[in-house]
């Protein structure tokens, strides 16, 4: 290695060992059957996406993990991938393809997907490049695509032994819509938010009456497909309307009035129209009707919207192919002219968007592909409640069995190209054709021809899978199953799921359903069957990221223009910096409070280290220190004093609380853990402490053991920050000792905890000294002694021990606090004109005769005083103005409320060092 650089530079580090750890494979697993696997699967990113702050966090947890174990010793496989993203990818290429002035029909199926299959191979990788940049340590040789030959081969057989099951159907059911994809939503990819609107109350006529029902709804335009009118059984109000009929204003048709329990009397008039195509609870509503009256008497189900929310044929001529919201003006129009709108109120409603491109969804009566959810649920559940699969932290498992225990069919059908095409084929031959032709084949390869009629003229199934369907199967599926494989077999289950808590419900329990249903029957490695579920779940613990706010506590988003672009913050600070702060600033289970500078945290603590480093190194060539060992922490006890001691037992206390912290998935406090012992203990104390050795009259061979001692803490501080900041640490570790062209920090072992090391009687004494000497330094700061002045102590404590100690280890307190002269308190009697400190129970006197100029520094104190409470009088006022403080944005009255605080605080510490004097 050359000389180690003045100044840490990220991006030359970076450059120089991401290419190096991956030409020389480290990255990669294979099976080893004598050693224990830990996998983890990434959440495969959309192929449109880009990194963002959300995949800072997320990715570098997973990379922590991962580099730790594999520093432990384990086989450690990082699955890395992309997901196809169905509606977000065909999106991105229908928009290009509409600069052109072409749509996608325009093209043809064929030739559309050819064309998103160019666009991802141009665009596709994006992401993944920039997660490199990151320092991910993904096994890239594995990359898996959702589309890749073999993860189809996974999503059709899932597909195909559900169907045979039962667990797969087809039905006419309401759906949640999106107009302007042209599909169908699961309830999960609906977000919902409030929205200001109008509640309309509706005169209906009764037949044979001179009455009316009066409706209220958020939606008049949906009275067109209205086939009842319900109230509640037990309302007595409208008991005597029950069997009568309504005329269906706009519409001129006759529709009964019904009930039903679902019907909320409080709400409006407690009377609700009924529009079972254009409601999922007016849906059961009807269904609970039908099957209670027979099929004679059925509700009907009057679809009245097209693909794209226009009015279809469904509906009287005027209002056919208006926009469904012209046609609610309309609509309410046409009531008031027939005097039939007797009233209109405001109103806060609950509206569905679509997740993807935000467009309002309509509930939507078709055809479509579902799961059965409940039977799948039910294992999915047990495992979480008895604790086989454990969630970090525990709050989601609240969450988690609410939605699992109210769970609803999975709608997986879309009506897209882009995506796993449905394998199921239809027979369209001719009119003679059989009843048994219409229903839907499902295989594995195209039917020749149809089972019942023997037509070859097959067509298959225009839709495609939800992109979940394919993600559900990803912890198997990029091992190669269905295949039985040897690493199918040996990396599987996986060990940990790092995700954000948003797709909870999306992928994290679908997941564990899949695993469940199938995993039973993949042979272990040794060749037995998977007999537990803790051999067929996909992971066993799942930790929950946090989400990234703003300091305004805002959601980050492009459309509020405060989500910083990560490499931006990458070529910046460095890597390591952007990684070590965004997971301190993450505490477990709570958001994260993000801005660039406070990546001034990570970047200030690679520096540190890097000086601490160049301090070594330097005196190490210097002295010809000897080449530095693993054990060297355990050798030769010579030349051994306090702060080495002291050191030591810091050293493996440390170990031992960083493993604690990280396998109770404390990712948080073990960077507070690293930074505490690096940056205070070692580089503050530390080395401090040992520079009056090694710049002192002792030999060159004590020299070079304190120095050899000094560069193997460092050694194992190194490992052990590696998984959070990479390069820093393979950059000053390969500079502590010649290396194979081959070795690296990041498969170096990583430092274990010996108790024989810990010493908690030093670590009380060397406590003890440093709390006195921070005393002694905070007292020359806070009267201004010169930090050229030599200072003596006089110290009185009634526990002899601590004196001794203060006496024993002079030579520290005249290096870190220019203490010339150390004195007992013989007589009792306090010393004239001295500052003094109370240190645990006992007390430290500072002479100050000879050091400042007492006048000088009253007046130099008083000013300050006078000063600090002008700007607190000042800020008081600002803050006892109601106009202030009702007009002013929170931010800036929080940002004056701790301006208070500080110059409290101020004028305490300054009225206290005047009283000193």
């Amino acid at each position: 290695m050359t000389e180690l650089p003045k100044a840490f530079v990220p991006k030359d580090s970076e450059e120089k060992w991401y290419p190096f750890w991956e030409k020389n494979n480290f990255f990669h697993a294979e099976v080893d059957l004598k050693n224990k696997p830990y996998t983890v699967v990434i959440p495969p990113p959309n192929i449109t996406g880009i990194l963002t702050m959300g995949h800072v966090l997320n990715n570098t947890i997973q990379d922590v993990f991962v580099r730790w174990k594999r520093m432990q010793g384990f086989e450690t496989l990082w699955m890395p991938g992309t997901d196809h993203a169905g509606i977000a990818t065909q999106n991105v290429v229908e928009k290009s393809l509409a600069k052109e002035g072409k749509n996608r029909h325009d093209l043809g199926r064929e030739e559309f997907l050819k064309r998103v299959w160019r666009w991802k191979e141009q665009y596709g990788g994006t992401i993944i490049k920039q997660l490199r940049k990151l320092g991910t340590s993904c096994d890239w040789v594995r990359e898996r695509f959702t589309m890749d030959e073999g993860l189809s081969d996974a999503v059709q057989e899932m597909f195909i032994r559900l169907y045979e099951k039962g667990l797969i159907y087809r039905g006419k059911y309401i759906v949640n819509w999106c107009p302007k994809d042209h599909t169908a939503l699961s309830d999960d990819e609906v977000n919902f938010a409030e929205q200001q609107t109008n509640l309309w109350y509706i005169k209906y006529p009764i037949k044979d009456l001179k009455e009316y029902a009066v409706i209220a709804t958020t939606r008049p335009e949906t009275i067109l497909g209205d086939t009842a009118v319900a109230v509640h059984p037990n309302d007595n109000r409208y008991k005597h309307l029950l069997g009568r009929m309504v005329l269906l204003p706009l519409a001129d048709r006759e529709i009964p009035i019904i009930t039903d329990d679902f019907v909320d009397p409080t709400f409006g008039t407690g009377m609700v129209k009924v529009t079972p195509a254009h409601d999922p609870n007016d849906y059961w509503i009807g269904q609970r009707h039908n099957q209670n009256i027979g099929q004679r008497h059925q509700m009907a189900f009057i679809n009245i919207l097209d693909e794209s929310a226009r009015l279809n044929d469904n509906v009287p001529h005027k209002y056919q192919g208006m926009d469904h919201r012209d046609a609610r003006k309309q609509v309410v129009r046409d009531l008031e002219a027939l005097g039939l709108l007797e009233k209109t109120e405001p109103y806060v409603n609950n509206v569905g968007h679509c997740y993807r491109c935000d467009t309002i969804i309509q509930p939507y009566l078709s055809d479509q592909w579902f799961v059965k959810m409940k039977p799948l649920a039910e294992p999915a559940l047990k495992v979480v409640l008895d604790g086989t699969i454990k969630f970090h932290p525990e709050r989601w498992l609240k969450t988690y069995e609410h939605w699992m225990t109210n769970i609803r069919d999975w709608c997986i059908s879309r009506q897209l190209w882009w995506g796993h095409r449905i394998p199921v084929w239809y027979c369209v031959g001719d009119e003679m054709c059989k009843l048994e032709c219409k229903q839907p084949i499902v295989s594995r390869t195209q039917p020749e021809r149809c089972l019942h009629c023997g037509s070859t003229n097959m067509r298959q199934d225009e839709d495609v899978l939800d992109t979940w369907f394919s993600s559900w199967l990803w912890p198997f599926s990029t091992l190669g199953w269905p295949k039985d494989n040897p690493d199918l077999r040996y990396f599987y289950p996986t060990a940990t799921l790092v995700t954000a808590p948003d797709i909870i419900f999306f992928w994290v329990a679908r997941m564990m359903m899949a695993g469940l249903e199938v995993m039973n029957e993949i042979p272990l490695p040794d060749g037995s069957q998977r007999s537990t579920v803790e051999h067929c779940i996909p992971f066993k613990d799942v930790y929950f990221t946090s989400i990234i706010r703003d300091l305004k506590g805002r959601k980050m988003s492009k459309s509020l223009g405060n989500s910083p672009d990560p490499l931006d913050v990458i070529a910046e600070y460095g890597a390591d910096a952007l990684r070590f702060t965004i997971v301190y600033l993450a505490p477990l289970g709570q958001d994260v409070l993000y801005s660039n500078e406070k990546c001034e945290i990570g970047r200030n603590f690679a520096n540190k280290i890097w000086n601490a480093g160049r301090f070594l190194l330097m005196n190490k060539e210097q002295l010809g220190s000897a080449s530095v060992t693993l054990s060297a922490v355990e050798g030769s006890d010579t030349h051994v004093d306090l702060a080495d001691r002291w050191i030591l037992s810091r050293l493996h206390s440390t170990i031992g609380d960083l493993d604690r912290a990280l396998t109770q998935f404390e990712i948080n406090q073990a960077t507070k853990i690293l930074y505490d012992f690096i940056w205070h203990d070692f580089c503050d104390w530390y080395v401090e402490m040992i520079k009056g050795r090694l710049y002192g009259d002792e030999s060159a061979e004590v020299k070079r053991i304190v120095l050899d001692r000094a560069i193997s803490v460092f050694d194992h501080a190194l490992r052990m920050l590696h998984p959070f900041m990479p390069f820093v640490t393979e950059e000053l570790w390969q500079h502590l000792s010649p290396r194979r062209e081959d070795e690296s920090i990041m498969v170096a072992p990583y430092p274990t905890y010996d108790k024989r090391w810990i010493d908690k009687k030093t670590e009380a004494e060397m406590t003890f000294v440093q709390n006195t000497i921070n005393s002694i330094r905070n007292v020359r700061g806070e009267l201004a002694v010169p930090p050229s002045k030599e200072i003596h102590l006089i110290i009185n404590f009634p526990d002899n021990t601590k004196e001794e100690i203060i006496e024993k280890y002079q030579s520290y307190f005249q290096r870190l606090a220019r203490v010339t002269k150390i004195g007992r308190l013989n007589n009792g009697a306090k010393p004239r004109h001295a500052a003094s400190v109370v240190v645990d129970g006992g007390e430290v006197f500072i002479p100050l005769e000879g050091l400042i100029d007492f006048g000088a520094e009253r007046d130099r104190i008083q000013k300050e005083i006078d000063h600090n409470r002008r700007m607190l009088d000042s800020i008081q006022k600002k803050l006892g103005n109601e106009s202030f403080i009702s007009k002013a944005p929170k931010e800036v009255v929080e940002k004056e409320r701790e301006k208070l605080e500080n110059f409290k605080a101020n004028l305490e510490k300054l009225q206290r060092n005047l009283a000193r004097l």
